[in-house]
């Protein structure tokens, strides 16, 4: 009896690493070298994980209540996923979707498209406050315009992404944009203003780079008679009504006056099934079928027949079942005291400002990788730092300013990440192809490092400020989690 209450021995740095290196080595390996997906190497890296915890002394109930715990991490995720998909699957055979593509592809050009896509998905996603929302409204719009207009998908991916985690990172609506400040202890508002010193010079340079590849981007695009010819082919196939542009704006309306996402894309997607079945005339028992198996439709335009074969609960398992091995993985590294140990090593190269800040984005970035949830990414560093930041007198908006540029922001470049994983399944689009066009996504962090070493706009703590920071962040703190 003794033996088995007996605690397990904290683990070493190596202890920490062993799956983290196999983790790394079974993703390039899997993925590069033989194609595969990287649900295999992920579940290896599991294993590995569990046998290195077991010399440790863990025992297994304690182990799978770690990936139970990190599995109900994303179960709103999950929940939101599956809604999504029976979202695509309803307002692709609702005509809803073609309809959006059809007069984007009258308004926007191949040349200034991707600025635009990336401007549109801001105003959306600050408005909405959800990057995930604002993906599957919105964003499979400028997909299917973008595909349309000939452009390479990974770059239109890229623009929706970076307008969409602007949105999100910013939006006093969103949840991480609450979590940060209330997991370190600062107030939203000053954590929204400090947050500008970074997020606005990103979005600027991202923009200006949207801008100059448009006209070299533009010359693959399709001619003018191509985009007629599929206009021309969605016309044939729906009937195009602007009308129809109504159901995706009450979306918007509904999430700007803060009705939870889960109802909201509930009611978009029973609002599809109606489009459906009155404006298209869609059989009623294929617009159920579309829920579940998404909407397919063979037609002799094969950009039409690719935006239109899309969609449903079923697309939505291999994201599914990619989130649940992930964040098994991630649960028993958390548990056995892995994520601890790295950023107690972490610690010991902080020893300025700019290095501090530098390891807080480290540990934020490999929390996405490691931890597989954006959340992890920022209660983790938030919560191990949040003293070393008081200590040095720092403003807790500079910890919750950073965890957001490294952790929000970082999340959609994880393929095994549920922001990640929701990404593709929900654009269509690897985060492989789409990372290097997602500019604001790779600034922030870059902009969060150079503040952190030259000074600018890092702000410190005076008498009369870590007064009332003592007295209030224990309760900021504690309703946050």
């Amino acid at each position: 009896m003794k033996e088995q209450n007996r605690e397990p021995k904290k683990p070493t740095l190596i202890h920490a690493l062993i799956p983290i290196i196999f983790m790394v080595a079974a993703l390039f390996v899997g993925i590069a070298r033989y194609e595969a997906d990287p649900h295999i190497p992920l579940f290896l890296s599991g294993v590995v994980a569990t046998i290195v915890a077991f010399s440790l002394g863990y025992r297994w109930k304690r182990l799978e209540e770690g990936m139970i715990r990190g599995i109900s991490l994303a179960l709103q995720a999950v929940i939101i996923l599956v809604i999504i998909g029976t979202i695509i699957g309803s307002w692709l055979a609702g005509g809803i979707v073609p309809t959006m593509i059809f007069y984007g592809l009258d308004i926007l050009s191949p040349t200034y498209f991707l600025v635009a896509a990336c401007a549109i998905s801001c105003i959306v996603a600050v408005a909405s406050g959800n990057a995930w929302t604002a993906a599957g409204t919105i964003g499979i719009a400028l997909m299917g315009v973008g595909e349309g207009l000939g452009l390479n998908v990974g770059m239109v991916a890229g623009a929706v992404i970076s307008g969409i985690y602007f949105g999100d990172k910013v939006s006093p609506l969103s949840e991480t944009t609450n979590l940060a400040p209330g997991v370190a202890g600062a107030e939203l508002f000053e954590h929204i203003k400090h947050m500008m010193f970074t997020t606005i010079p990103a979005l600027v340079i991202s923009l200006i780079i949207y801008f100059v590849m448009g006209f070299w981007a533009s010359g693959a695009g399709n001619s003018i008679s191509q985009v007629a010819e599929l206009q021309a082919a969605i016309g044939d196939r729906f009937l195009v009504t602007p009308w129809l542009l109504i159901v995706p704006g009450m979306i918007i309306v509904m999430m700007v006056m803060k009705m939870p996402a889960i109802p909201a894309l509930t009611i978009g997607s029973l609002m599809g099934i109606f489009c459906s079945i009155v404006v298209q005339g869609v059989p009623v028992s294929d617009s159920i079928s579309a829920l579940f198996y998404g909407y397919t439709s063979d037609t002799n335009n094969e950009i039409l027949s690719n935006l239109l074969n899309n969609g449903g609960i079923e697309a939505m398992m291999y994201t599914v079942s990619l989130l649940i091995i992930a964040l098994s993985f991630g649960g028993i590294l958390e548990t056995a005291g892995f994520f601890a140990v790295i950023v107690e090593n972490l610690m010991k190269l902080a020893k300025s400002t700019g290095s501090l800040i530098s390891t807080t984005v480290a540990t934020s970035m490999t929390a996405n990788v490691v931890g597989c949830e954006q959340y992890l990414s920022i209660i983790i560093p938030a919560r191990m730092y949040a003293g070393e930041y008081k200590k040095r007198r720092l403003k807790m908006k500079n910890l919750s300013r950073t965890v957001e540029d490294a952790g929000t922001m970082t999340s959609p470049l994880v393929p095994w990440n549920t922001c990640g994983a929701f990404m593709f399944a929900t654009l269509g689009v690897s985060a492989f192809a789409y990372a290097p066009y997602a500019f604001l996504a790779l600034l922030s962090p870059i902009i969060a490092i150079i503040y952190g070493y030259t000074g600018f706009t890092i702000e410190y703590e005076d008498d009369a400020d870590e007064a009332a920071l003592e007295e209030d962040m224990p309760s900021k703190q504690e309703n946050a989690l």
